[in-house]
């Protein structure tokens, strides 16, 4: 019985743990809460077992000493004398165990620690996972979300790219509030590419241990999305701080607050990432950093839910404005079209892209997952794809000029083929 001992209990817990069901196509993984769990406590009880092997062995025989700190792989047994016992408690981890108060004992005898009495996986009484047939229907439920999100985020990403050559290639659309929703759609494209490179750093090989996995490559992917996602809800803000800025300064040019703008929608996000970053290297360097619910998570949650509610009080401040505008007589039919025609899309947009985000950020990451998979991945794909229909094809100032640039390009056309004749005529 003497020695470093692994029970048959903790393979046997260890492969029912890690037999829960992946939620392998988000960023979060919560059965590696698990993982990092055993892993941290195996980390505390190392160095335990190191600062005892630097500390002076008492004179005496080996055996007469007692037994030494060992980790059996599931609990940190603390060192004792020949003769006494020690006991502890299941793994507390959420809805992993059921709550019991079963313990667990090992004596420590001449020969070493005894077997643990009862067994980890009598004493330890796991939730109830699920049946074969529930896995399986759980698994075939991401796959259908995986193709969902990726048809949604490419439908995105080709609206985005069209509303942006729209935008570039059509003169007279080169204007401050367009080039504000260049950069808006540009970051929904950078959302976008974010989420299949992340899938295809850290899903591409299902060899590949997701909980264990520490690479370079992993964490910079995972840095990469947060930035998109921080950059999404800054452009948004800039796009409502925008509105307001022409709501109350009529007469004043708007060129000069663009750089202002943009330091706020990608200067700001890339200083959160790295403040982020830095943190995560220091104090919390663990796995691929995509643990949603370690306390770093707020570096990058704060200043969106900040971004979010700073939005909310430009939503009622400008309503309250547009409602004085629009009564005003001195306002020209024209400025007023203006004022609808942005005002309608910024403020829908703003409670429908900072609602569903305040309601999950109130709860923790286990409560309602499939809604919030469903919100965060299927119909966050789709956003793109929204923002560029409200800003650009259904903007009836790009409709016109479409239209313009067509019949132009129509009488051109006829005109070519009229002068092709008239040459073949005359020769």
């Amino acid at each position: 019985m003497g020695g470093p001992w692994q029970p048959p209990g903790t393979c046997m817990l260890l492969v029912q743990l890690l037999a829960l069901p992946t939620l392998w196509v988000r960023a979060t993984h919560p059965d590696c809460s698990v993982v990092l769990y055993f892993q941290e406590q195996e980390a505390e009880c190392l160095e335990i077992i190191r600062s005892e092997s630097q500390t002076p062995a008492p004179p005496g025989p080996p055996r007469q000493q007692g037994c030494l700190t060992e980790w059996d792989g599931v609990s940190c047994w603390s060192a004792v004398p020949v003769g006494q016992s020690r006991a502890v408690a299941c793994p507390d981890i959420l809805h992993v165990f059921k709550k019991s108060k079963a313990l667990i004992q090992r004596n420590c005898t001449e020969s070493g620690w005894s077997f643990p009495s009862p067994p980890y996986y009598n004493a330890c009484e796991l939730e109830a996972i699920g049946s074969n047939n529930n896995n399986e229907a759980k698994a075939s439920y991401f796959v259908t979300m995986k193709v969902l999100y990726t048809c949604g985020y490419s439908t995105s990403l080709a609206a985005l790219f069209l509303a942006i050559g729209i935008f570039s290639c059509f003169r007279k659309l080169h204007c401050t509030r367009n080039s504000i929703h260049i950069h808006f759609f540009t970051s929904f494209i950078l959302r976008g590419a974010a989420v299949f490179i992340k899938d295809a750093v850290l899903f591409s090989d299902e060899s590949i241990d997701h909980c264990t996995m520490s690479t370079v490559n992993c964490k910079a992917a995972i840095s990469f999305f947060q930035y998109s996602v921080l950059a999404n809800f800054y452009w948004l803000l800039v796009e409502g701080m925008y509105l307001q800025t022409l709501l109350l300064l009529t007469f004043t040019s708007d060129k000069r607050y663009i750089w202002w703008y943009i330091l706020i929608g990608w200067g700001v996000p890339m200083l959160t990432v790295c403040v982020w970053v830095v943190t995560r290297l220091q104090y919390d360097n663990h796995g691929c950093w995509d643990d949603y619910t370690s306390l770093y998570w707020w570096v990058i949650k704060a200043p969106i839910l900040l971004a979010i509610f700073v939005n909310f009080l430009i939503f009622l401040n400008v309503t309250r404005m547009l409602a004085q505008k629009i009564r005003s007589p001195d306002i020209s039919k024209n400025y007023k079209q203006q004022y609808m025609r942005l005002t309608k899309s910024t403020l829908l947009l703003i409670p429908l892209f900072g609602v569903h985000y305040v309601v999950f950020a109130l709860f923790p990451e286990h409560i309602g997952v499939d809604a919030r998979l469903y919100f965060e991945l299927v119909l966050g794909s789709y956003q793109g794809f929204l923002v560029a229909l409200l800003y650009c094809f259904l903007n009836g100032e790009v409709q016109a000029e479409i239209k313009r640039n067509w019949g132009k390009w129509q009488s051109s056309m006829e005109s070519n083929v009229f002068n092709l004749a008239t040459q073949d005529f005359t020769a």
